[in-house]
């Protein structure tokens, strides 16, 4: 599902402009990278966490030239651990 997808369905559900729908969806993303640019947490009840964590430094390799050390520095990365209802929801999928 894309963010176009997701407007439209909203758009027909709740009757509406798809503009306005846009509106809402992007500035509520724009809220959620703001505030994990922040280092701040992000909790959307039954949907799921978004949180900043902090990558170790470590060395990785090259595939091509696997003699050489390929420094990796330390990073933050964003994580997402999906709500209760979500988890229930997902595994009832049959797997592939």
């Amino acid at each position: 599902m894309t963010k176009r997808d997701l407007v439209v369905r909203i758009s027909e559900e709740t009757g509406l402009i798809q503009q306005q729908v846009l509106e809402v969806v992007q500035k509520t993303l724009d809220y959620i990278s703001e505030a994990l640019a922040k280092g701040q947490t992000v909790e959307l009840r039954n949907f799921g966490v978004f949180e900043v964590k902090t990558r170790k430094a470590r060395v990785g390799r090259n595939p091509n030239r696997p003699e050489v050390d390929v420094p990796i520095p330390t990073r933050s990365v964003v994580k997402f651990k999906s709500g209760k209802e979500m988890r229930e929801q997902v595994i009832k999928l049959p797997p592939k």
